[in-house]
């Protein structure tokens, strides 16, 4: 079963809902970046919050980012996702290895630690939009529900999870997000609170079988299910030699003369999917070429105008 999501409607339109599986995106995200079970397990929750979050976007130009920092070993995690399924991801630190908590459970909160999470959204608007709360629990799901309450004034229920097995891939991945809508009633509000108490967690629903519908269906048990949308979701990265090229163009002068005379070929590492890109010495002293043609056009435009 590929990875995908669903937005839903419940109780009359008085809830809205997204449920996804991310079980093969965030396998390619554990093999990409070699990620231990915990930065496994952080990093998957990230993925599949941040593609329900970019589903709830209007448009396929915009872009969301969910960004965390903390003080723990992890430091952070930096995912963006558009509102068509795509995401893409990394850690600041792949490796963490810390004691599973008294549950036995993986301790993402611990791996973490207090720190802050950030959502940017980009719209095409002259300034981008941005809102930064304090981490609660470091657990994500937890941290989003906060979020939705304390910057968007939408009182939400957010659950994620992944279950890594022994040979650490990924067993299964997914999660949901239910919001409450500004007419829902008290007894709407009332059935939702005790089916979440009810509830298994994701990573149980997901081991039973449960597709995203499913999910809903137990998270919104009695509540008249209505699926609006279905979305493909994959870590899909826009990466390409062009790009890296456009930054390399851009660096100061004395960057890229230092490149060319230690006379050894460079290779660049995509943040997000690991991908490598090698430029041979002749390679980046052809960007410098385009580097100084680009700069003493500018001074020439300068020049004209000045006259």
């Amino acid at each position: 079963m590929n990875d995908y999501m669903i937005r839903a409607t419940a109780a009359g339109e008085q809830l809205r809902a997204f449920a996804i599986t991310t079980k093969d995106t965030a396998e390619f995200a554990r093999s990409a970046h070699n990620t231990s079970p915990v930065v496994t397990a952080a990093l998957g929750r990230m993925l599949s919050g941040a593609a329900m979050m970019g589903m709830m976007m209007k448009d396929s130009s915009d872009l969301l980012t969910l960004q965390v920092r903390g003080e723990g070993p992890m430091q952070g995690i930096t995912v963006t996702a558009d509102n068509a399924g795509h995401v893409k991801g990394f850690p600041n630190v792949s490796d963490v290895d810390i004691p599973l908590k008294e549950n036995g459970k993986l301790d993402v909160g611990g791996a973490l630690g207090m720190g802050f999470l950030r959502v940017m959204m980009d719209t095409g608007a002259k300034e981008p939009y941005v809102g930064t709360v304090e981490l609660q629990t470091g657990e994500i799901a937890e941290d989003l529900t906060y979020y939705f309450a304390k910057s968007e004034q939408t009182p939400s229920a957010v659950g994620l999870g992944v279950l890594v097995d022994k040979d650490c891939s990924v067993n299964c991945s997914g999660g949901f997000i239910v919001q409450l809508l500004p007419d829902a009633k008290e007894e709407t509000i009332s059935q939702l609170e005790e089916n979440i108490k009810n509830i298994k967690s994701v990573t149980d629903m997901l081991k039973e079988g449960k597709t995203p519908e499913g999910i809903l269906n137990e998270v919104l048990k009695g509540m008249d299910v209505s699926v609006t949308e279905k979305c493909d979701v994959s870590f899909e990265c826009n990466c390409s030699r062009d790009r890296i090229e456009k930054s390399l163009i851009s660096l100061p002068k004395e960057d890229l003369e230092d490149m060319i005379n230690e006379g050894k070929p460079i290779e660049v590492r995509c943040q997000f999917c690991e991908k490598k890109y090698e430029f041979s010495v002749d390679a980046i002293k052809a960007l410098n070429d385009i580097r100084l043609a680009a700069s003493l056009a500018r001074k020439n435009i300068v020049t004209l105008g000045g006259e």
